[in-house]
């Protein structure tokens, strides 16, 4: 496969995802939304080495038309674009149901019809709700506690219902919490680094005591080029997760202990999810993709967090890339 087709390659993960995929030697096609500002989102902003070397293609994949236009002549799709923001799917949910739901139904469709060799969906470790037993494999049962995680749900259950009636050879990506440069300030650890950059000494922050499993961006995207490149696993899903868990409380005091700061956290209700929606446990079994995709992070455990911690402080210090954020307000 050489011709790759990234759907979200404006996005956080999937621009660095463009970027390495540019550098191994992949044609890449980036699939971004269409605005009137002409706007790539972070390909405006890819390293130079990469700018000018990987095809744009606009559209917006809730139309059908548009994606299989953005098939043709392919030979295999990452399939990233989707609406992520957890609190604007308790409000606007019709339009979780189009975007990642009807647009996984076109990216499949689109892609069975060109007779695309290699499918990769992209789901999340939301699907899962609270974890029920840690560290969670992939037989762990899935519950929707939020309309996002519902739409992932059924995105995910519409792939592999395409590679069971249909043999369309696909694998399914599951990643935990990614963080990293780029990362939308809806995320927590933007969040905490730009509100301590802009001067703050209290923070906001919503529920302290939920953990997460933190995975970075460098560690996701190899972990989508491992699924890529991959002669197994077809028909399953992968987690692509660090392997250890931390507190949001632990989390924004390591953040502030990496910039040399005290900070006091400060609860702001508006940024609580109502209580049975608030997903309190997340941590990764990432066995299955040793085993089978020989994947596993580089930034491994509490020593590589603080080292993405690190790498990611040190590009928001950056001030053409912090002046991109909002920190006086909630962003959902």
């Amino acid at each position: 496969m050489k011709k790759i087709l990234v759907t979200g390659a404006d996005g956080f993960i999937g621009s660095h995802l463009t970027e390495s995929l540019v550098r191994k030697g992949y044609d890449v096609k980036a699939f971004v939304y269409y605005n009137s500002f002409n706007s790539w989102g972070w390909l405006d902003h890819c390293e130079k080495d990469i700018s000018g070397k990987f095809e744009v293609f606009v559209g917006d994949v809730r139309d059908p038309n548009g994606v299989r236009t953005a098939m043709k002549g392919v030979d295999g799709v990452l399939h990233l674009a989707a609406l992520i923001g957890i609190p604007f799917s308790y409000h606007s949910p019709d339009t979780y149901i189009d975007t990642n739901i009807k647009g996984t139904l076109n990216v499949l469709q689109a892609a069975r019809d060109f007779n695309v060799q290699k499918i990769i969906h992209t789901s999340t470790s939301e699907v899962y709700g609270t974890a029920q037993f840690v560290p969670i494999t992939e037989e762990h049962p899935v519950k929707g506690q939020s309309p996002y995680s519902a739409s992932k749900i059924g995105a995910d259950q519409l792939a592999y219902s395409f590679f069971a009636s249909f043999q369309q050879p696909l694998i399914t990506v599951r990643p935990f919490n990614t963080y990293g440069p780029r990362q939308s300030a809806r995320a927590i650890i933007p969040t905490i680094i730009t509100q301590i950059l802009s001067g703050k000494r209290k923070i906001k922050l919503g529920s302290l005591h939920p953990t997460r499993d933190f995975n970075y961006v460098l560690d996701t995207v190899k972990g989508f080029i491992a699924a890529l490149e991959s002669s197994n696993g077809f028909g399953e899903v992968f987690n692509i997760g660090n392997g250890f868990e931390i507190s949001m409380g632990d989390t924004a005091k390591l953040i502030a202990k990496c910039l040399g700061n005290d900070v006091e956290i400060e609860g702001d209700e508006s940024r609580l999810r109502p209580e049975k929606s608030e997903v309190e446990r997340l941590w990764a079994s990432n066995t299955k993709a040793k085993d089978i995709l020989n994947w596993e992070p580089d930034y491994k455990g509490l020593t590589g967090f603080q080292r993405g911690l690190e790498n990611t402080i040190d590009w928001f210090k950056d001030p053409n890339n912090l002046k991109n954020y909002k920190a006086d307000i909630y962003n959902v």
